[in-house]
C-alpha cells in the first residue's frame, strides 16, 4: 500500500484534520511506513495555519496493534542481529509520539477496537481521547518477553503509577469504561456515537483562538516536567505574554461587552 493508502487525510471547513489509520490488513500496526506517514502528517499539520484541530482515527477492527512484529523480526537477519534496525524504528516511533505532544494543534484520538502496546502509547500521547465503549487497551509486552518500555513513558504521564504498573506488569486488556476511570481516555461513548462525540469536541476546540490553544498546550507540557516554583514562574511568564496578544485583548473586550469574539489568531 502507498503512504496515502495507509494514512488517510481530510481537512474540513472547520479546520479539523482527520488522519485515519487505514492499514487494516496489518491491524494498523506502526510499521516503518506508517510511522513515516504519521511523522510527515503531524509535521505538515503543525505548519498549516488552516489546521485548527487534529483527530486521529482508524478504520477496521483495531485502532492500532502497536509495532509490526513481523517487520521487526525480519530485521534480525542483519549481521548485528537487528540492533541498528530496532534502534531506527524505536527512535522513529518515539519521535512520532513527541511530535503529537509538540504539535501546536490539539490532537484528539478517536478510538475504536483495540489499542495495544505502541497503539496504546499512541492514544496516551494524544491530548484528548474519546473511545467507543467496546474499545480496549493494553500494554501486553510482558506476554512475549518484551516490556512495553516506550509505551510506559506516555502511559505513566496519563494515569497514576499503580494503574500504569498494573497495565504494564499484567498486560491485561482494559475496557474503555475503566480506561476513562483511570484517565487514559476522556470519555467512553456508544460505538455508534464515537465519531459524533469526537467531532463535537473538535469543533468546540476549533472555535477558539489558535494562538491561545497553541500557547496553552505548549505551556501545559512544559510546566508539567518542572518543580512547583519553576512551573509557576514559567506559567506566569507565558500568561504575561498571552495577555499582550491581540486575541486576549479581543476576548476580554468581547466578554466585557457581552459579544462574540472575533479571533485573528495573533
Amino acid at each position: 500500500m502507498t503512504e496515502s493508502d495507509i494514512l488517510l487525510s481530510h481537512l474540513d471547513a472547520d479546520g479539523i484534520l482527520r488522519l485515519t489509520l487505514n492499514d487494516t490488513r496489518r491491524r494498523n500496526a506502526l510499521s516503518e511506513a506508517m510511522l513515516g506517514a504519521l511523522d510527515r502528517a503531524f509535521a505538515a499539520a503543525a505548519a498549516d495555519a488552516a489546521v485548527r484541530v487534529v483527530v486521529l482515527a482508524a478504520n477496521g477492527p483495531a485502532f492500532c496493534a502497536g509495532h509490526d512484529l513481523k517487520e521487526l523480526t525480519a530485521g534480525r537477519a542483519a549481521p548485528d542481529g537487528g540492533k541498528a534496525y530496532f534502534a531506527k524504528i524505536i527512535t522513529l516511533c518515539s519521535g512520532v509520539m513527541q511530535s503529537i505532544v509538540t504539535c501546536p494543534k490539539p490532537v484528539i484520538a478517536e478510538v475504536t477496537g483495540v489499542a495495544t502496546a505502541a497503539g496504546c502509547q499512541l492514544v496516551a500521547s494524544c491530548d484528548l481521547a474519546i473511545a467507543a465503549t467496546d474499545a480496549r487497551f493494553s500494554t501486553p509486552g510482558v506476554h512475549i518477553g518484551l516490556f512495553c518500555s516506550t509505551p510506559m513513558v506516555a502511559l505513566s504521564r496519563n494515569v497514576a503509577n499503580k494503574h500504569a504498573m498494573e497495565m504494564l506488569l499484567t498486560g491485561d486488556m482494559v475496557p474503555a469504561a475503566r480506561a476513562a476511570e483511570i484517565g487514559l481516555v476522556n470519555h467512553a461513548v456508544a460505538p455508534e456515537t464515537v465519531t459524533e462525540a469526537t467531532m463535537a469536541m473538535a469543533r468546540k476546540i476549533a472555535s477558539k483562538s489558535s494562538l491561545t490553544l497553541a500557547t496553552g498546550k505548549r505551556a501545559f507540557y512544559e510546566q508539567r516536567e518542572m518543580p512547583l516554583a519553576q512551573a509557576y514562574d514559567q506559567a506566569s511568564a507565558v500568561m504575561v505574554e498571552n495577555m499582550l496578544a491581540r486575541d486576549a485583548e479581543e476576548g476580554i473586550g468581547a466578554f466585557i461587552e457581552k459579544r462574540a469574539p472575533q479571533w485573528q489568531d495573533r
